[in-house]
């Protein structure tokens, strides 16, 4: 009987010690089912992205300032042009009729003057010889007061004749100034990005101004990126920005320029205008491309990479695998994330293997070893 009391307590002391020892040296976990990642290096970025649409930083719309028959139309959309060449013609038939016009009447009341102006020296004459005479009582108050208006009138007349000169040569200006504009010119260079026209259309300048086409300055273009309100506090005048287009595997980089106070509201969605430039030397970049964009809030190069689902928010540490195959916990100090990765700055080294998604191990911590941290110095998330 005391043999089997001895028997059992030992059995007794044998499976307590084991659960003590289990319960306050708790081995590595080894799971087969973890997937896992490796510690990489590489760049990352903290960006908000946007879509945006490219535009010419500077334009002019080309009119017609008089009516007529288009005759000759030079160029087509896509065409390049420099400042001054001849974009287009108008008939100038009834525009040299009116200049001729203007100019024979012009003629004509300038004959008119000189005819004037001899008269007004005769009435000048009359008018001193009446004067003379009545001084010497040689002549009747009637006949003096006669030469005076006549010479008054004559005076009054080429006054007259002198403002419809200066009307008509006003007039005339004018109609050279309009067959002047049948010819129409590049106000400045750049590439034909609309033509509103046809050869042989009749256009009517009389009610407003009518385009004929459109001028683009493409060696600068202006992005215009729409972004949601949620985001839009996260951005900074001055801040690096970069996009793409779609089909081309080109890279554009420019700095914010301005970030417009007034939203559109679409569908009850809030887009603000977030702004910037970029050249375009090769004028691949087009009127009305759309830009995929993306606003750098942060960056690191050459860094150290884990997935951001491998790090727990809450400690700040990792699931790392052991040559075993077993896991253990480490604290790290981490930097930069998106939506994808997070910077290690501690804690790990490249060619690491960590468990890809921390939070398989939730509920079964209690039995995975904390590993001792580098320098005995624990790693917190970086504020």
């Amino acid at each position: 009987m005391k043999k089997i009391l001895f028997v059992v307590s030992i059995a007794v002391l044998f499976t307590v010690g084991f659960f003590a020892y289990k319960f306050f040296f708790p081995s590595p976990l080894a799971n087969a089912d973890i997937t896992t990642a490796r510690i990489t290096k590489g760049d990352i970025e903290n960006t908000v992205t946007a879509t945006g649409t490219i535009k010419p930083k500077s334009f002019v719309d080309v009119g017609s300032q008089v009516s007529g028959q288009v005759v000759t139309l030079n160029v087509e959309v896509g065409d390049t042009v420099k400042k001054g060449y001849l974009l287009a013609e108008i008939d100038t038939t009834i525009l040299e009729t009116k200049v001729e016009s203007s100019k024979a009447e012009l003629a004509y009341q300038k004959a008119q003057l000189k005819d004037r102006e001899a008269k007004l020296t005769l009435a000048k004459l009359a008018y001193e010889r009446q004067k003379e005479l009545l001084s010497l009582d040689a002549t009747s108050r009637e006949a003096f007061e006669s030469a005076e208006a006549n010479f008054l009138s004559a005076e009054a007349s080429i006054e007259m004749i002198t403002a419809q000169i200066a009307q008509t040569e006003s007039m005339l200006k004018e109609n050279r100034a309009n067959l002047a504009y049948a010819k129409i010119y590049a106000p400045m260079s750049g590439t034909i990005s609309s033509v509103s026209v046809k050869k042989g259309q009749t256009l009517n300048a009389n009610q407003n101004t009518p385009t004929i086409l459109q001028i683009a300055d493409l060696s600068t273009v202006t992005i215009e990126a729409e972004v949601s309100e949620a985001d839009v506090t996260k951005l900074s005048k001055g801040m690096e920005v970069y996009f793409k287009t779609l089909g081309s595997s080109n890279v554009w980089y420019a700095k914010l320029l301005k970030l417009e106070p007034t939203p559109t509201v679409t569908n009850n969605v809030v887009l603000y205008k977030a702004i910037f430039d970029v050249e375009n030397n090769s004028y691949e970049l087009m009127n009305s491309m759309t830009a995929q964009v993306f606003f750098v809030l942060s960056s690191a190069k050459d860094t150290l990479l884990a997935p951001i689902t491998a790090v727990s928010k809450n400690t700040s540490s990792v699931m790392l695998r052991q040559k075993d195959g077993s896991f253990v916990n480490v604290n790290v100090q981490t930097g930069i994330s998106n939506r994808v990765q997070i910077e290690i700055k501690k804690g790990l080294k490249e060619g690491d293997i960590v468990a890809s998604n921390f939070s398989s191990f939730d509920g079964v911590q209690k039995n995975v070893t904390q590993q001792p941290t580098r320098n005995n110095r624990p790693f917190g998330m970086m504020r």
